[in-house]
């Protein structure tokens, strides 16, 4: 699904950009709520980025990737975890693309994304090439989703993917 948010383009910079896990939710643009295997995903765009809701028969999980005040980590490039008993992993990179091909690169993006039957993507009044974008899976009782936030000015896109596997084994 594409959408284009009625908001000001608030991410101005990709180094703005933080992390954190466990947010409530925030208020969002633009939802997509989705029904993969046994989880309930909740994919929203927010004024600052993106935000994901999970929630699965034995746990939930909230991810957050947005320009915030507050209690929030710099975006790291690599994150390893357990969230409510489930392995997650998390991982960032920034590409840094020339003018005409980050714009061919954003035209991919959206593309991919507007026709994926899970995926949603909002871009910004102002600048065709300004946009937020997410997809989601389930696969072998994983639930993945990949996130793509442009900065046309700066010739720079920020890509993450997520991973929310299996249940960790309890210590004995």
């Amino acid at each position: 699904m594409l959408t284009t948010l009625k908001t000001a383009y608030t991410d101005t910079r990709a180094d703005d950009l933080a992390w954190s896990l466990g947010r409530e939710p925030l208020p969002a643009l633009a939802v997509l709520d989705l029904r993969l295997r046994e989880f309930s995903v909740q994919l929203r765009l927010l004024g600052a980025s993106h935000q994901v809701l999970m929630e699965g028969e034995e746990g939930s999980c909230s991810e957050t990737v947005a320009c915030m005040s507050g209690n929030s980590t710099p975006l790291p490039m690599g994150v390893s975890t357990v969230v409510d008993g489930r392995e997650y992993e998390f991982a960032a990179r920034v590409e840094e693309l020339s003018r005409g091909s980050f714009a061919g690169r954003a035209q991919e993006l959206l593309a991919l994304v507007a026709d994926h039957p899970h995926g949603l993507a909002g871009t910004f009044p102002g600048s065709p090439h300004a946009f937020t974008a997410m997809v989601a899976q389930c696969r072998e009782g994983a639930l993945s989703w990949r996130t793509w936030h442009a900065y046309p000015q700066e010739g720079r896109l920020v890509a993450t993917r997520t991973c929310v596997g299996a249940r960790v084994a309890a210590a004995l």
